[in-house]
């Protein structure tokens, strides 16, 4: 009896050049929604270490290898770390990420077609003393419809006070002029 030989699988992506930026992450067949495609992994260092390692960087270079796990962990993925540090960003995510305990995971969160590059929302925290132009050094070169332009959290909107249309105003003025009504006892 002949056994079944099986074709190996084909990778699930490769790395290669990317037109949003430096290498990317390409599907090389259907991933389909809710797949577990590769865990960022690299040396997990405290956030002290990871600015002193970054701190003699060229300011306006945004590109780092860094995920911060939590308050005390980052994972420098520029030191032992795997293809998951190509994954850019992107305004219009086909991935996200997922922690489980420490260990964080790329996710598809709808179905990536063969040839198509993988991308999440990095999602960048501002901090209180950022300097001005900071989205410039992290701007974003998606190409995305919904592109926000900055790989960092869009600034929160200001609220604006709502100014009346042109008949509210008018109705205002009416009132303004009319005489006062006085009630009538009963």
């Amino acid at each position: 009896m002949k056994k079944a030989t099986r074709r190996p699988k084909t990778p699930l992506f490769e790395v290669r050049h990317s037109r949003i930026h430096g290498y990317g992450v390409f599907a090389l067949r259907r991933i389909r929604k809710g797949t577990n495609i590769i865990e960022y992994v690299g040396e997990r260092v405290s956030h002290e270490l990871a600015d002193d390692r970054y701190e003699s960087k060229d300011p306006l270079d945004g590109h780092t290898f860094l995920f911060t796990v939590d308050a005390k962990t980052v994972i420098d993925a520029g030191v032992d770390g795997n293809e998951a540090r190509f994954v850019n960003h992107g305004c219009d995510p086909n991935c996200q990420t997922v922690q489980m305990g420490q260990r964080i995971f790329i996710e598809a969160i709808r179905t990536i077609r063969p040839g198509e590059e993988l991308a999440y929302d990095y999602r960048i925290e501002r901090d209180a003393d950022d300097p001005a132009d900071i989205d410039l050094v992290f701007r974003c070169l998606c190409g995305a419809q919904n592109c926000r332009g900055s790989m960092l959290v869009a600034r929160p909107k200001k609220g604006r006070k709502k100014r009346p249309n042109k008949r509210a105003k008018q109705r205002a003025k009416k009132r303004a002029q009319a005489p006062k009504r006085r009630k009538r006892p009963r």
